[in-house]
C-alpha cells in the first residue's frame, strides 16, 4: 500500500484532531460529574485521565503499527497524530521519551524529559507575566 498523499494526510490529522479535542472536552465534563466540581478545582483529574489513557492508547497503537509497517500509516496519521494529538500531546511526549530509552539513550531521555517539563513550565510562567504586565 502506498503512503497517503499530503491532502489525505492533512485531512486525516485534522479529522482525528477534531475528534480527539472533542473527546478531551467530554472527559472533562464526565470527570466533573464523576468527582464533582469541588474535586476538579483541587486536582486536575481530567488532565491526568487523558494523559494516562492517551499514553496507553499511543503505546497500543505503536505496538500495532510495528507489526503492520507502512500499511498502517493512515492509522498513525488519523489516530496517533490526529486523535491522540488532539486528545493529549502528553502521549506523543511519552512515546518520544520511551523511544529514546529503548534506543539506549537514557541520558538524552532524561534531558528531553527534564527540559520539556522545566522549559514548558517556564514558558507558561513567562507568558503569564507578559500578559499581566500588558494589562
Amino acid at each position: 500500500m502506498n503512503p497517503p498523499g499530503s491532502f489525505y494526510a492533512a485531512t486525516a490529522v485534522a479529522l482525528g484532531g477534531g475528534i480527539g479535542s472533542l473527546l478531551r472536552y467530554m472527559v472533562g465534563r464526565w470527570m466533573t460529574q464523576l468527582v464533582g466540581p469541588q474535586a476538579m478545582m483541587t486536582f486536575p483529574w481530567a488532565t491526568l485521565t487523558v494523559n494516562v489513557t492517551g499514553s496507553m492508547a499511543m503505546g497500543m497503537l505503536m505496538a500495532w503499527l510495528a507489526r503492520h509497517g507502512q500499511e498502517g500509516e493512515q492509522y498513525r496519521l488519523l489516530i496517533g497524530v490526529g486523535l491522540l494529538g488532539g486528545f493529549t500531546t502528553f502521549s506523543s511526549f511519552s512515546l518520544e521519551l520511551m523511544v529514546l530509552i529503548e534506543r539506549g539513550q537514557a541520558g538524552q531521555a532524561f534531558v528531553y524529559g527534564a527540559v520539556s517539563v522545566l522549559a514548558g513550565l517556564s514558558a507558561l510562567y513567562i507568558g503569564l507575566i507578559v500578559m499581566r504586565i500588558a494589562q
